[in-house]
C-alpha cells in the first residue's frame, strides 16, 4: 500500500497543509500558514493529540448523559476534529459546522472525509453572520474554534456575539471557546467580562503554566445558564496526560478583576502569538 504523501493547497485564507503522522497509520495533521489547526485520526475518531481540544472533549463528556444524542454547532470547522469526535461518542447527534473557509472545507472533504451517515452538516458561511439568521433555542451545544491564523476575529469577541450564540442555545445549553493569550490576559480578561454579561455560569480551563504567567496558551471557556459540573471536570481534566485547572466561582470573578465587556465598536482580534507559540516540532 502506498504510503500517505503530505498535501498542500492555497486555500482562501492561507495555505493548508495535510501532513500524515508517520506513527498513526490513518492519522493527519493540519496547519494553515504553519500554524496547527487539527489533528485527526481516521481510525481512532475519539483521539485527541492537542491539548485545548482534549479539554473541550472533556467537557463534551461531561455535559449530558454518556452516549445522549445531542444537537451540536460548531464555528470553525478545520479538518472537523470535534465533530467527529461528537459522531462517535455520542451517536445520533445532529451536527452543523460553519466554517468561512470554503477552500479549506473542501480540501478536507476531499482528503478526510466524514461518513455520510456521521450526522454532520457542513457550512461555508462567516460565523457570526450564521449564527445571526440561525435559529433560536436550537443547539444543545456551541463549539467556538475560529482562527484567522493564528487570531480570534474581533467580531467574535463581543457582547452582541456572546447575546446571539444566547439565543441559538437551548435554555441549558452549554458554551464552549478555545481562546489564546498570555499575562497579564487583557483578551481572556475581557472575553470573560463580556460573558458574564450574558450567562449565569462560568468556567475556564487552562494549564497552570499559562494561568499563571509562565507562557502564551489556550484556554478554553464554558459558559452557561445552568451549574457546570467543574468537580468532575476538574477531575478529568487533573488527571489528562497534559493537567489543566479548572477555574470558576470566586476565583474566576478576581482572575476577571476590573475587566470591562466588549463592545462591537472597541472588538480587537485575540493577540499574536509569539514565534514558535504552537510550534509542530
Amino acid at each position: 500500500m502506498d504510503e500517505p504523501i503530505p498535501v498542500t493547497r492555497a486555500v482562501d485564507h492561507g495555505t493548508a497543509k495535510l501532513m500524515p503522522d508517520v506513527d498513526r497509520k490513518r492519522a493527519w495533521l493540519l496547519t494553515v500558514d504553519g500554524a496547527p489547526q487539527s489533528y485527526v485520526d481516521l481510525d481512532a475518531p475519539t483521539h485527541l493529540e492537542f491539548e485545548y481540544a482534549r479539554r473541550l472533549g472533556h467537557v463534551l463528556d461531561t455535559v449530558a448523559e454518556p452516549e445522549a444524542a445531542l444537537d451540536v454547532l460548531h464555528l470553525g470547522g478545520g479538518a472537523l476534529t470535534l465533530p467527529r469526535y461528537v459522531a462517535a461518542t455520542r451517536p445520533g447527534s445532529r451536527q452543523d459546522v460553519v466554517e468561512a473557509d470554503r477552500g479549506l472545507l473542501s480540501l478536507v472533504g476531499e482528503y478526510l472525509p466524514v461518513p455520510g451517515d456521521a450526522g454532520i452538516t457542513l457550512h461555508g458561511a462567516d460565523a457570526r453572520a450564521w449564527l445571526e439568521a440561525a435559529p433560536a433555542d436550537s443547539a444543545d451545544i456551541l463549539i467556538a474554534d475560529v482562527f484567522g491564523g493564528a487570531r480570534v476575529p474581533a467580531h467574535l469577541t463581543s457582547t452582541a456575539y456572546a447575546l446571539a450564540a444566547e439565543r441559538v442555545l437551548r435554555a441549558d445549553g452549554v458554551y464552549l471557546a478555545n481562546l489564546a493569550d498570555a499575562a497579564p490576559f487583557a483578551f481572556l480578561r475581557s472575553q470573560l467580562a463580556t460573558f458574564s454579561t450574558v450567562f449565569e455560569e462560568l468556567a475556564l480551563i487552562a494549564e497552570p503554566g499559562v494561568l499563571r504567567g509562565r507562557r502564551f496558551g489556550n484556554a478554553v471557556l464554558v459558559a452557561s445558564h445552568r451549574p457546570l459540573d467543574t468537580a468532575a471536570l476538574a477531575r478529568r481534566t487533573a488527571s489528562d496526560a497534559f493537567p489543566a485547572r479548572v477555574e470558576h466561582g470566586l476565583a474566576l470573578r478576581e482572575f476577571i478583576g476590573a475587566a470591562e465587556p466588549v463592545r462591537d465598536e472597541n472588538a480587537v482580534p485575540s493577540p499574536e502569538p509569539p514565534d514558535g507559540a504552537f510550534s509542530i516540532g
